[in-house]
């Protein structure tokens, strides 16, 4: 039997193997497993060294000073502290706040912590069917009493892109702080934070074929940007975030990052091609609708709904073949609707019968013709029909 196929990269991506031998190298005794924080013996000292320079690493894939990124747990927890320390630091300059339906949880979530602190939160509804959070949107909604905008980079259910460094240049004229969670663009998209007007952007390792457990939040040195701590208990990095650095996952991330570069161009288009192939082939077997905008994407991410009475059949079929998603991962175990599609206007039917297909490193043509395969052999054996009545 077949092991499944694995196009759920939006969940998680496997670490590569040259992540993991420099994470290796961190572990015992003979390796580097000093505290990045003992700087008074060699072990440390060591440590120390391999922790600055997974953060040059990092802060060159996305054309930032070193000193400005921050480790973390992850993206979930750059965004925490990224909403709640600008907010809660310069809550005297303003107390509204403008995000968007479609945000990952970690934001909206802290978004409606943030309102019981008694901000105001304005949360954009997205384009119908697209996805899309538009510049003319943000425009609409500053107000001289805006504080913060908080938008993602890329979506990580529909892969549709934000026109940051449009945004970025009316946030910047409101003299509002403005946040990105990129964790899903890190490694796709370029991102040059020597251009973009951009004050905090947040990013996850496991995104990039980097660990669990390790993120980083890029902290804008000028003008500098001041947050106020979440955690507390040493003043490790730069007093924004306490705790002892988990060196070999930091290692490992810095590793991620130092790859992801090289070939992010050669891989979209590789991945585009797998993904123009998948849709073709979807469209030729079942009645479907895409969510999201193609153009304005990125090529990891397909999200598909399926119709008719037999959508059903479609998606078993297809789930008995790959590992997929029928939302993002932080909500995949709740039966209710994907709040992204929701706010797109995707009537429930169809939000219910949606599929993220998400492609990555190890995402091949072979794969894609073996699913496309299967669905062709479930038709021929006349199991259902494919197409709405």
């Amino acid at each position: 039997m077949h092991q499944q196929i694995y196009l759920d990269y939006a969940a998680t991506t496997p670490v590569d193997p040259l992540v993991t031998e420099k994470m290796v190298q961190c572990l015992n005794f003979e390796g580097n497993f000093g505290n990045p924080a003992s700087r008074s013996h060699d072990y440390g000292i060591k440590a120390g060294q391999a922790v600055e320079q997974a953060r040059a690493q990092v802060a060159a894939l996305i054309h930032a000073d070193p000193r400005e990124i921050i480790w973390t747990s992850g993206a979930t927890e750059s965004n925490n502290l990224a909403l709640k320390g600008i907010a809660q630091y310069y809550a005297d300059q303003g107390k509204h706040i403008i995000t968007s339906q479609i945000e990952h949880k970690a934001i909206l979530d802290t978004c409606h912590e943030l309102e019981q602190q008694g901000f105001e939160i304005t949360y954009l509804q997205p384009e119908a069917k697209t996805g899309l959070i538009t510049p003319e949107m943000v425009a609409q909604a500053l107000r001289p009493e805006t504080l913060l905008v908080s938008l993602m980079m890329v979506n990580n259910e529909i892969g549709t892109r934000t026109d940051i460094a449009t945004i970025g240049e009316l946030v910047k004229a409101n003299h509002s702080f403005f946040h990105v969670d990129a964790a899903q663009a890190a490694g796709k998209v370029e991102i040059d934070l020597q251009k973009l007007k951009v004050d905090l952007m947040s990013f996850s390792g496991h995104k990039i074929y980097g660990p669990k457990g390790i993120g980083a939040l890029y902290v804008r040195r000028h003008p500098a940007v001041q947050l106020k701590a979440q955690m507390h208990g040493g003043g490790h990095e730069q007093g924004m975030r306490s705790g002892t650095l988990a060196t070999h996952q930091i290692v490992g991330m810095g590793m991620a990052f130092a790859l992801a570069q090289p070939k992010l161009h050669v891989e979209q288009q590789r991945l585009g091609q797998l993904k123009q192939k998948l849709l073709q082939g979807l469209q030729d077997y079942a009645d479907v609708q895409v969510n999201g905008a193609l153009v304005s994407s990125v090529a990891n991410y397909l999200n598909i709904s399926f119709k008719g009475k037999n959508a059903m059949a479609v998606m078993n079929t297809i789930k008995s073949v790959a590992a997929v998603s029928s939302g993002s991962a932080c909500n995949s175990h709740q039966s209710a609707p994907s709040h992204v599609l929701s706010a797109m206007q995707i009537p429930l039917e169809l939000s219910e019968n949606a599929i993220r297909f998400s492609f990555g490193a190890y995402t091949s043509e072979q794969d894609i013709d073996r699913l496309l395969a299967a669905i062709t052999e479930t038709k021929s054996l006349k199991k259902f029909e494919f197409f709405s009545a």
